[in-house]
């Protein structure tokens, strides 16, 4: 790989799983850091530049750029042990990463962001009418992974994977949406598990 930058929010979860995994992998990578909140991922030069979907992280290595999460994530761990060698187990670690963009960040990352940078105060008519459903469908989120690890230390196989990774993003921040991990000891204890592991970085870093 030349020279990696990563185009980010540093509070975003999904800007967040791609500096940890390549902390954990040992890559440098230079961070450029846009306000979502003030339009800069709007821009003309971003669309035109960096992604014309208007959104990060997007992965940049040198005049290529890979934009969405674990997408850029599977990118940096290629061929290394967060991919799993054995056919069922990759297999099993991507469907963990496409539930995590489907069923999961729809509902925690978007509460996490509807608490705390919208406010509840300021939600529109729609926020409110979505809320319920989306409160419902994250808690299911939560459950379903706490059940998965009851029996198992990570999500697939007996080690480590990317699938571990891209769920820690949001989980770890989930009670800034309003979820309770309390009743989630199997969830617990994996995120312990995750902030564990050699060159672990936190969020804030």
């Amino acid at each position: 790989m030349s020279d990696l930058v990563l185009h980010e929010y540093a509070a975003s979860g999904n800007c967040y799983k791609v500096r940890l995994t390549a902390a954990l992998l040992g890559l440098a990578l230079e961070r450029r850091e846009y306000d979502i909140m003030a339009g800069e991922t709007r821009t003309a030069d971003f669309l035109a530049n960096v992604n014309a979907n208007g959104r990060i992280p997007v992965l940049q290595d040198g005049a290529r750029f890979i934009p969405e999460s674990n997408a850029a994530c599977c990118y940096l761990a290629d061929s290394t042990w967060l991919i799993p060698e054995d056919r069922f187990d990759r297999a099993d670690m991507l469907r963990w990463l496409f539930w995590e963009q489907y069923n999961h960040e729809p509902n925690v990352a978007t509460l996490r962001f509807w608490h705390g940078w919208i406010g509840e105060a300021n939600w529109s008519e729609l926020q409110r009418a979505q809320f319920p459903a989306k409160k419902a469908a994250g808690e299911a989120a939560l459950a379903l992974l706490d059940e998965h690890l009851a029996t198992r230390d990570w999500l697939v196989g007996d080690s480590v994977t990317l699938a571990d990774i891209a769920l820690y993003a949001y989980t770890h921040v989930a009670e800034g949406g309003g979820f309770s991990l309390t009743d989630r000891p199997a969830v617990r204890a994996w995120l312990k598990r995750v902030e564990a592991l050699p060159d672990y970085v936190p969020m804030d870093a």
